[in-house]
């Protein structure tokens, strides 16, 4: 198997669900995650038609480990648990948002979101520059 496909799966998603996918040329949709009652995006993760599937019918975030080529169940080895709330599609059909209740960190680094640590622009410095140009 190559490095940048899935494998050839069989998956049980519905039909009409996968007809809407707009996937990579590898066969992955980003999913970002979101916690579903705070609207903080918690990290992306990629999926393909058998990790949706999975999700969809399991109610825990199953997603494709590009790396490690195999897919993996968030929370099953750190206890950092995604329990679903609710999957979408992006009008494009190309990515996936899904609302999930996070148990702990998100991150693999041990972080609560994939995006606290490397901020590159942050809102009061965006204020200050729309200032600067009146």
């Amino acid at each position: 198997m190559s490095s940048s496909a899935t494998p050839a799966a069989p998956t049980g998603l519905d039909p009409a669900v996968a007809a809407r996918l707009k996937r990579t040329p590898d066969g992955l949709v980003p999913a970002v995650a979101q916690q579903y009652d705070t609207g903080e995006v918690l990290m992306l993760g990629w999926m393909d038609d058998e990790a949706l599937h999975r999700t969809l019918t399991t109610g825990r975030c199953t997603y494709w480990s590009r790396s490690r080529q195999e897919y993996w169940v968030k929370g099953d080895t750190s206890g950092h648990v995604q329990h679903v709330k609710s999957v979408s599609l992006d009008c494009d059909g190309d990515t996936l948002l899904v609302r999930v209740d996070q148990t702990g960190a998100a991150c693999h680094t041990g972080d609560r979101t994939c995006f606290d640590a490397d901020v590159l622009l942050k809102e009061e410095d965006t204020q200050a520059g729309a200032a600067a140009d009146q």
